[in-house]
């Protein structure tokens, strides 16, 4: 059975090469919304996700598991800063083409109903990758700082960057997602945070949010983003 959210992945893609519409240079090289990274690099680090997973994927069909990157984080950051100066044509054309990539694989995943096959990208199988790159396309679109918006999130999305992030809450929290009627509790609830969903997903996120979340108490501090778990040895 695919990933619920596998057509969702194929309209976020859609979405974020609408947002390139028209990007020129100038912009490429602009400040992103991360510290320390231009656009290019974040559309750098977009199409290598993309890559990334695609390449998961095609061992896992072969029962490979194979590192994420085979050298590690720094093999990862210095494909970032090698690409991230393209021009807007070639950072268009590129993640066009790995968005392309991914979208195919997992048609051939989805043909050998093969999403239970295990990856290394957080010690879990490829339908967890679809989750993920459902995320990372949606949060660094705005990152990108052109426009885009977590109003714009659907938003099954931002349910699920909640689930995703709720690990970042002290264990005395409740979180209440007024416009879904959505509930989440970590623990014995102390402390109450209540705001529509994409606002609690982009507070969760580090993002900005259409409205602060409201917190008699104030909001609790965030901890760390989700770790990756240990790998485990395949059986």
């Amino acid at each position: 059975m695919q990933p619920a959210p596998l057509t969702a992945v194929g309209e976020a893609h859609v979405a974020l090469l609408s947002l390139l519409d028209g990007l020129d240079d100038a912009q490429v090289s602009g400040d992103s919304a991360l510290p320390g990274w231009s656009r290019g690099h974040v559309l750098a680090h977009l199409t290598d996700n993309a890559r990334m997973f695609a390449r998961l994927a095609r061992h896992a069909l072969c029962d490979e598991l194979v590192d994420t990157y085979d050298g590690g984080q720094a093999e990862r950051d210095a494909i970032i800063e090698a690409n991230a100066s393209r021009d807007a044509a070639t950072h268009r054309a590129e993640l066009a083409r790995e968005c392309a990539a991914l979208e195919s694989v997992w048609k051939e995943v989805a043909a050998q109903d093969a999403w239970g096959r295990r990856v290394t990208f957080r010690d879990g199988d490829i339908g967890t990758t679809v989750y993920a790159r459902w995320r990372e396309v949606w949060i660094h679109m705005v990152d990108l700082a052109l426009g885009a918006g977590p109003a714009d999130w659907p938003a099954e999305l931002a349910a699920h960057a909640v689930d995703f992030l709720l690990v970042r809450l002290p264990a005395d929290t409740v979180l209440l997602a007024e416009d879904v009627d959505r509930r989440w509790t970590t623990g014995e609830p102390r402390t109450a945070v209540t705001g529509g969903v994409r606002d609690l997903a982009a507070w969760l996120a580090g993002r900005v949010p259409p409205t602060v979340p409201d917190a008699p108490r104030g909001l609790p501090q965030l901890g760390p983003w989700p770790p990756h778990p240990p790998r485990r040895d395949r059986p």
